[in-house]
């Protein structure tokens, strides 16, 4: 395992970490005693970092992160989530009242008494811009109940302008993958340039690009790939990287040739993720330990050419960039 560095903070983190969405609910069946073991896994394998948040299974993940990492908490980091058990567009829900009383549940779940990275959990731009929760997040952060603090966003115009106003603000949550190319041209040189990790979540738009999916598939009831396919609840980008689905599933054959000489189309994506020197971590979803040793595999798969990586730059502009849905 490799490790980078969330910006210029002191947490050194494994270069592929998790994300524990899929194991707290709205990704279908769900097995907590799977789940613990995938969990165990990947800390076996050297995975010291894992990503959650408060609505994650209405905080059923974050008690599953407690579980695993109980007398692991001095070595294992964990990043939580807030703002979307409220009314996200109501500015009571960041105010100092509502961000502790979050926090506190948050710590009683993780049975922890810090958070190492606490994020805003994809608020309106009109929130990012009203700013009064990053001096909430201050004085939680100075207090010891905070270690270091961030952003999940929706848009490259939401990261630029928190990196450009906020400079306590350590790390950005954004959307990065084959189908998600556009923070490379703008939002990271500048996240590099000030300091600013980032975090790259739906590596795998929902599972398009694991190269498992047809046209015909389906999904359960309770999936989010079901019910929020055309964003019915929340941004559709957060669902297959914002493409329709027989759209995507049409562009992740097209894209079934990095595979060659990767093992398969995850190993190749999470790999080309990976070859980002502005990534500090990439966190994939699990539900089991299969899924987490075959994402692990990612590292041990060869890098992109330069001529490969030139390649998927112009299918992505030529082919898939019209095609992207909602907040971008």
């Amino acid at each position: 395992m490799n490790y980078r560095s969330i910006g210029d903070t002191k947490l050194k983190v494994s270069e592929l970490s998790f994300g524990t969405w899929a194991i707290g609910g709205a990704w279908g069946k769900t097995d907590d005693e799977e789940a613990l073991r995938a969990l165990e896994r990947a800390m076996e394998a050297g995975v010291n970092f894992f990503d959650t948040a408060d609505v994650y299974g209405d905080g059923h993940s974050e008690e599953l992160l407690a579980r695993a990492t109980k007398g692991k908490e001095d070595r294992i980091y964990i990043a939580t989530k807030f703002c979307r058990a409220g009314d996200i567009n109501d500015p009571k829900t960041y105010s100092e009242k509502s961000v502790r009383h979050y926090l506190e549940n948050s710590l009683r779940r993780l049975k922890r008494e810090r958070v190492d990275l606490y994020q805003v959990h994809c608020p309106p731009f009109e929130m990012i811009k009203d700013g009064r929760v990053f001096e909430v997040l201050d004085r939680l952060q100075q207090e010891g109940k905070v270690r270091y603090y961030g952003v999940s966003v929706e848009s490259v115009e939401e990261g630029i302008y928190t990196i450009e106003h906020y400079p306590n603000v350590k790390s950005l949550q954004v959307i990065f993958n084959l189908f998600r190319q556009k923070p490379l041209e703008k939002l990271f040189p500048l996240a590099k340039e000030k300091g600013v990790g980032i975090i790259a979540r739906v590596p795998l738009a929902s599972g398009l690009l694991t190269g498992k999916f047809n046209e015909s598939s389906t999904f359960e009831e309770d999936d989010h790939r079901n019910f929020n396919r055309n964003g019915e609840l929340f941004n559709v980008g957060e669902t297959f990287a914002g493409l329709e689905f027989t759209k995507g599933v049409e562009l992740s054959r097209k894209l079934s040739w990095i595979q060659e000489g990767r093992g398969n189309m995850t190993r190749a994506s999470l790999r080309w993720i990976l070859d980002q020197d502005s990534i500090s971590t990439v966190i994939p979803g699990f539900k089991n330990e299969k899924q987490v040793m075959d994402n692990l595999k990612a590292l041990e798969v060869p890098s992109f050419t330069s001529d490969e990586r030139k390649q998927l730059e112009e299918f992505y502009l030529r082919e898939v960039h019209d095609h992207i849905r909602g907040k971008y």
